[in-house]
């Protein structure tokens, strides 16, 4: 069975790629040091509690498992915050990537799948856009992710690491199962604040601003189901482990929907009012972020399943309904080897 080190497997991405690894007959291997993942979502494999930039750590596990890509969902991922606490993103993002890539090389592990960001990307010229688009973010989580990319670049120059870079729209939805989904504390993800309201747990959802340049006055994003994220991750580490040099990728449905608009998509589906008001905007948001994905569908093979926002919100709501608190209370499943 080959062994995946998935970094930041308690996640809200992560836990789910884990779980599409071992269905895929792969086995993960969990670093997170639950800072905003959670233990109770890592299921599915060995689990090791520490720091991205933990030399010893890491080199204990290459040592004790035989590592054959590494997954890298360990980033911070709020552009608010990013601009008020750069220096929380460049010491995670960027210096503890470079740890991280340093201990891959020394224990001769050479592929890697990065989760980067449409963030790279800042205000587009064009839209959809495309892998060749200007590069040129707006905010400093944007600004972290497009370094660790340039140093993924020199990397494979300078020491042959094949690295996929798949750049991120909105990631949304839960596992289609119910078992694992969003739990972010604090919660600032669009589509979880809006079923949180009409659970009851908020009195209204904010909307940041309705006098940016789109149809409703509200930011436009695209979204993308954290089932079809996975899919493409095992998509591009078969492309890795077949001798792929590696590439860059966009990974969304190609299709924007307001704030607006996802709050009455969420009122559709739930049968709740779910209250709205509007108050300022945020530093660093851009207007309208909508990607093409055609070089995935293309080079990857990639058939995205949840194509439509409804699908998407539809998921979401199974699993907050089900885990209202999130993963508070909920048991923790530990994995164990056959042999142990």
């Amino acid at each position: 069975m080959q062994e995946i080190l998935v970094v930041g497997g308690a996640g809200y991405i992560g836990s789910y790629m884990c779980k599409h690894l071992a269905g895929a007959g792969y086995l993960p291997v969990v670093l997170d040091n639950l800072a905003t993942g959670h233990r109770a979502a890592v299921r599915y494999g060995p689990f090791f509690k520490g720091d991205l930039d933990d030399r010893a750590l890491l080199e204990k596990i290459f040592h004790g498992h035989r590592i054959q890509a590494v997954m890298h969902f360990a980033a911070h991922c709020y552009v608010g915050e990013s601009v008020t606490d750069p220096a929380r993103y460049y010491r995670n993002n960027v210096a503890a990537t470079l740890s991280l890539l340093e201990s891959m090389r020394q224990a001769g592990v050479r592929h890697l799948i990065f989760s980067s960001s449409c963030a790279v990307y800042g205000e587009p010229l064009q839209v959809p856009m495309d892998e060749t688009h200007p590069l040129r973010p707006i905010n400093p989580y944007g600004r972290s992710k497009l370094m660790v990319e340039q140093m993924l670049e020199d990397f494979a120059s300078a020491y042959g690491l094949a690295a996929v870079r798949l750049r991120y729209f909105n990631a949304a939805g839960a596992d289609p199962e119910a078992s694992l989904g969003e739990d972010h504390r604090p919660e600032t993800h669009l589509i979880p604040l809006v079923l949180q309201v009409a659970l009851g747990q908020r009195p209204a959802v904010e909307i940041f601003g309705d006098d940016f340049s789109t149809t409703d006055g509200t930011c436009i994003r695209d979204y993308i189901h954290i089932a079809d994220l996975a899919q493409a991750h095992g998509l591009a580490l078969v492309r890795l482990l077949d001798g792929a040099s590696g590439g860059v990728f966009n990974l969304g449905n190609g299709n924007g929907y307001s704030v607006r608009e996802v709050i009455e998509t969420a009122r559709r589906v739930t049968g709740k009012s779910i209250p709205a008001r509007v108050v300022g905007r945020r530093d660093g948001d851009p207007s309208i972020l909508v990607g093409s994905c055609r070089k995935a569908r293309d080079e990857l093979g990639w058939q995205p399943r949840f194509g439509s926002l409804e699908s998407i919100v539809e998921t979401a709501w199974r699993w907050h309904c089900g885990h209202p608190c999130g993963y508070d209370g909920q048991q923790i499943m530990e994995w164990k080897a056959d042999h142990e």
